[in-house]
């Protein structure tokens, strides 16, 4: 059955955006999902976690489709518990850009996300997970994060704020990488040209759908490139300021049902 709106495709950030700050889903939005669902449109998930960290909020989601993850960089196909597509940072490249800011701003604490849908969050001493809910495994020194393919960086400065972290980062890094900043205490590394977007168009391409069958939802800069593509961007009230600034609407925030109000508007009850 055709989606009784112009919009086929529900496309999500998760953290400060569908999830609330405790990492879990109200009844409210699982209802509006449902009314998605039931009226044949679809819902994507697209967030900077990597696969193996959103597997445990599909199942809450009780989706076996796809999930756009790793800011993009990877389409997650839930259903076969395998990607259908992926793309690496490569590790010397991400070494030298890490040398390259550390040069200009003094010492970083980094982390990765190794590739596959058994990637392990590694994270060097020093390093704080932005959420301690997630799981990672603290690695002796620098040199242990590069054991395997990654599909980002994550840094943290002891001083400096995100939006100082992620300027310095994207003034000196160049072509080595892409420059993201996807939430509190999470600035990142990711392969160059990638960005939610290019997942998100991948995968919105395996299910017959375009940009103008898309409304989105973020709450940070890393979800621009998702607005631009989209035919229809919507943030959080408690977004980040640039993503407010390119937005074509504001809705309330990840606390209080933001996406749920706008589902809620776009889907009726029958």
């Amino acid at each position: 059955m055709a989606a009784p709106t112009a919009y086929s495709l529900i496309a999500t950030d998760l953290d400060g955006t569908l999830l609330r700050g405790d990492d879990t889903l109200s009844d409210r939005s699982l209802a509006a999902l449902a009314r998605v669902a039931a009226a044949g449109a679809r819902h994507l998930v697209v967030t900077g976690r990597p696969a193996p960290r959103v597997r445990p909020l599909l199942d809450d989601l009780g989706s076996k489709g796809l999930a756009v993850c790793g800011q993009g960089a990877q389409v997650y196909d839930a259903g076969a518990d395998r990607l259908l597509w992926s793309v690496t940072l490569d590790r010397e490249l991400a070494e030298t850009a890490l040398g390259k800011i550390e040069a200009e701003i003094g010492q970083l604490y980094a982390a990765v996300d190794q590739d596959g849908v058994d990637g392990l969050t590694l994270i060097e001493p020093g390093y704080l997970m932005p959420h301690p809910t997630l799981p990672a495994v603290r690695v002796g020194r620098r040199d242990d994060l590069w054991s395997a393919p990654i599909s980002k960086v994550l840094l943290r400065h002891p001083d400096l704020s995100d939006d100082e972290l992620a300027a310095t980062a994207r003034s000196v890094v160049g072509s080595l990488a892409t420059v993201t900043m996807s939430g509190p205490g999470t600035v990142e590394l990711q392969p160059c040209g990638i960005t939610k977007a290019t997942g998100l168009a991948l995968a919105a391409d395996h299910l017959g759908l375009g940009p103008e069958h898309t409304i989105a939802f973020g709450d940070m800069p890393n979800d621009i490139p998702m607005f631009d593509w989209a035919g229809h961007g919507v943030a959080m009230a408690n977004a980040h300021p640039e993503l407010k600034c390119v937005a074509d609407e504001i809705t309330l925030s990840n606390e209080d049902d933001g996406i749920a109000v706008v589902l809620e508007r776009l889907f009726p009850q029958p």
